[in-house]
């Protein structure tokens, strides 16, 4: 008997880029929040945990001889060291979430977006996030007090060689206002879930419809 429970879905990896002050970080807060189907990637890292990071929740906190046999065994979907600290996605919590449905969120640059794609291609769903203009950005770097001139000097530098990537992505949303961006992105997110490539056991349900198959 046809029955559309039957239709399973495989899950999909989100992910989000932008430079510096863009919104990504409050766009996935929000987006976690009202997607249940949803989870935020965890990384495993070479550095040590800082005050108030769990393992398992915030990164996978393993050592340096570790992380090199991970790299060994192709065991990370994407890799990358930065400032002596090395930080990569373990592959097997991904695949085992992507199987059963569930979708995983990625807060990488645009190289770790290209070398997911390189391993995952058709599990991705990749956007940009891009500000409304540069002056809006810069205004909400110095908005954050968070750091000196120079540093936000480097820091815009850093997001117009980011930004100049984006042709590189799926999708791009400008940032104007955070609520609509979020609703955007979860447009793109819903859109995404439907794709066929994702359904199994449609074909079947299909055929039942046709009178193909009891």
């Amino acid at each position: 008997m046809s029955d559309p429970k039957n239709i399973k879905r495989r899950g999909l990896m989100l992910v989000l880029s932008s430079p510096s002050g863009a919104g990504k970080t409050t766009i996935s807060r929000e987006l976690l929040e009202r997607e249940p189907d949803l989870s935020m990637s965890v990384s495993a890292t070479t550095r040590p945990p800082r005050p108030g990071e769990v393992e398992a929740k915030d990164y996978f906190f393993i050592t340096k001889e570790k992380f090199q046999q991970m790299v060994e065994n192709d065991e990370f979907l994407e890799h990358a060291t930065v400032f002596e600290n090395s930080y990569g996605t373990p592959r097997p919590p991904v695949e085992a979430a992507l199987a059963a449905g569930k979708d995983v969120l990625f807060d990488v640059d645009w190289q770790g977006a290209q070398e997911l794609r390189d391993k995952s291609e058709s599990d991705l769903v990749s956007i940009f996030i891009l500000p409304p203009s540069k002056d809006e950005l810069e205004r909400r770097l110095h908005a954050r007090a968070q750091d000196p001139e120079d540093v936000i000097a480097k820091r815009m530098a850093k997001a117009a060689n980011e930004m100049s990537r984006y042709d590189a992505y799926d999708y791009i949303v400008i940032n104007v206002d955070v609520a609509d961006s979020v609703n955007e992105v979860q447009s793109i997110l819903t859109a995404e879930r439907l794709r066929l490539s994702r359904s199994e056991g449609l074909h079947g349900f299909v055929r039942v419809l046709c009178g193909e198959e009891e």
